[in-house]
């Protein structure tokens, strides 16, 4: 099968950052599904690593990344229960296994769902890892609770990326939260607002807008851009008892005193954490993943899909991974094989 690739961490310009090669096909075992790709979206965490997992060192077997994907499934490992061959799926994968960026690949059944039907392959590809990101955060992390959080307030800092434009609309169709959303360009503001974000603040004087539409305290922040940047004013904002909820992480130690006095729940979000760990609970992104297509496909939530770049081609990739590092993406970017 033909796969892409990379030996060294390189700047996405350079010739060799991505390399296209043949290998096998794997064969599925257990709970495994073997799927044929058809689509696949790339993310901040591709280009991530990418960027560090080979930079010291050369290494022997090309590695692939790609953490979303929709396909055929093919066949299956002995244990599947959940899946028959030539389902149509849609997923996130693992970060500890090899990724999307392939004609076939092996996925766990417990972190799979059917693909929405009403939806084109590109539609969907763009739906599973931000789509998973973003439930987990306001459901599994903040728990969100219809009867105690009714009219609070959530900030969701980057409305306009991956995560944040599928938060939006979740947190607007499924909770009676007051969303606020931030955006700097125009164009961004503008799709927070088509996504239902009630109100959208420009991060770059967020305390004063914030104060102009009449809240000084928020009760739920997601941070879905960059914790260490936002770590003091998140504090400041919060309110007595609220909870903050980050996916980014921080190069440096963050002083979590800060918080101490309001008595501030702090919750890390990393989709991963279910499939790295196997823990108990990994199958509930299968239903997850389930219940986002039947959101999707009733039209309670719309794909972020906003770039398609058609062909699964070593170009394509270089250009999906430079205009994700550009900053300027908004929604998500697919690729069609």
């Amino acid at each position: 099968m033909k796969a892409i690739g990379f030996k060294k961490s390189l700047l996405i310009t350079e010739a060799n950052s991505f390399i296209a090669f043949e290998t096998e096909i794997p064969k599925p075992e257990g709970r495994d599904l073997l799927v044929r790709i058809q689509a696949n979206s790339v993310n901040p965490v591709d280009y991530k690593i990418r960027q560090n997992a080979a930079k010291d060192k050369i290494l022997e077997t090309p590695k692939i990344i790609g953490w979303d994907a929709v396909g055929i499934i093919k066949a299956v490992g002995a244990e599947v229960s959940l899946f028959k061959t030539g389902d149509a799926v849609f997923y996130a994968g693992d970060l500890t296994r090899s990724g999307s960026n392939a004609e076939y690949q092996l996925v766990d059944e417990r972190i799979v769902g059917h693909k929405p039907k009403n939806l084109s392959i590109a539609e969907a590809a763009a739906m599973p890892l931000t789509g998973l990101t973003a439930y987990e955060a306001i459901f599994d992390r903040i728990k969100y609770n219809p009867e105690t959080d009714k009219g609070k307030s959530v900030l969701i800092l980057a409305g306009a990326g991956g995560v944040g434009s599928i938060a939006i609309q979740l947190a607007k169709k499924l909770t009676d939260l007051t969303v606020i959303a931030t955006a700097s360009r125009e164009e961004s503001q503008k799709w927070c607002s088509d996504l239902g974000a009630d109100f959208v603040v420009n991060h770059h004087n967020l305390k004063d807008e914030l104060k102009e539409i009449g809240f000084t305290e928020i009760d739920f922040i997601l941070d879905f851009v960059d914790l260490k940047q936002y770590w003091e004013t998140a504090a400041e904002l919060i309110k007595p008892q609220g909870h903050i909820v980050s996916i980014t992480g921080s190069s440096e130690p963050l002083n979590l005193n800060i918080l101490k006095n309001k008595s501030v729940t702090f919750s890390w979000e990393l989709m991963y954490t279910r499939s790295m760990y196997h823990t108990a609970d990994m199958q509930r992104q299968h239903d997850i993943l389930n219940k986002l297509a039947n959101l999707l496909d009733d039209g309670t939530l719309k794909t972020t899909r906003t770039t398609t770049f058609t062909g699964f081609t070593v170009e394509n990739l270089k250009k999906a991974h430079a205009l994700q590092e550009s900053g300027k993406s908004i929604g998500k970017n697919v690729i069609v094989f």
